[in-house]
């Protein structure tokens, strides 16, 4: 499924792809599409940079914590798939659903109908003056 982008993230992701193709070597890529670069040659006195070119809009939360540890320097190699940190009980990544159709709305938000379950024991609302 190929997702939709803006002409903005376009042309951003243009300008990446020339550094890339110039500079870039490709070191993996995850589940979602998102594919990650390194430099392929340092610079005197830096650290190697290091890209992620998105499968879709940038979205920083789209990046899995097995590459988020890796583009921070934190490890020198992404975690692999079958890392003995990969854990059964931790839910698989999702991206942040904050301002979309999605994002969680607790009972009495106004798009869920604007009322919730009355209150309990000595709760009084608070109004302005």
């Amino acid at each position: 499924m190929t997702q939709r982008i803006s002409i903005l993230t376009w042309l951003s992701q243009l300008s990446i792809r020339l550094l890339i193709s110039r500079r870039g070597e490709l070191v993996g890529t995850d589940r979602f599409g998102n594919r990650y670069f390194r430099e392929k040659k340092a610079r005197p006195g830096m650290k190697v940079r290091r890209w992620v070119l998105f499968a879709g809009e940038p979205e920083a939360s789209a990046v899995p914590a097995e590459w988020h540890g890796w583009l921070h320097y934190s490890m020198e190699q992404p975690l692999p798939e079958n890392s003995a940190y990969h854990k059964p009980w931790v839910k698989p990544h999702e991206a942040n659903q904050t301002g979309t159709v999605d994002a969680y709305r607790p009972p009495g938000h106004t798009y869920e109908g604007g009322h919730r379950a009355a209150a309990t024991g000595d709760y009084e609302p608070w109004t302005p003056a």
